[in-house]
């Protein structure tokens, strides 16, 4: 069964591979790539986490998703201010703000378990 993060991690990574087409049609190669290795690993670790061997595993691939959203965070407020290319930042930052919630709030909850 999938859950909400699950679900907004993968929207974030649709989202952000339509931001990539438009940075790179515009020229903006560097950050395009970090933007896009980073958000969609969010998603990617997520999954990789449903299928987790153990709960410490659990915990580690959501870290690791949590880190990359955090990161994404990054990059999407910098070309934000920067006005890289028109888009709607603000829609993805609030996507991405909700995914490092909800990480946060899962790897909290499991760490009490441990």
């Amino acid at each position: 069964m999938r859950g909400p993060v699950y679900e907004k991690s993968f929207d974030l990574a649709a989202e952000v591979m339509n931001l990539n087409k438009k940075l790179t049609s515009s020229g903006e190669y560097v950050i395009s790539r970090q933007l896009l290795r980073s958000g969609t690993a969010v998603g990617a670790n997520v999954n990789e986490a449903s299928s987790a061997e153990s709960l410490k595993d659990f915990i580690s691939k959501n870290s690791i998703a949590l880190k990359e959203a955090k990161e994404s965070f990054y990059w999407l407020n910098l070309l934000k201010r920067s006005q890289a290319v028109e888009y709607d930042y603000d829609l993805l930052i609030d996507l991405n703000i909700q995914i490092i919630k909800l990480l946060s709030k899962i790897i909290l909850t499991s760490k009490r378990k441990l």
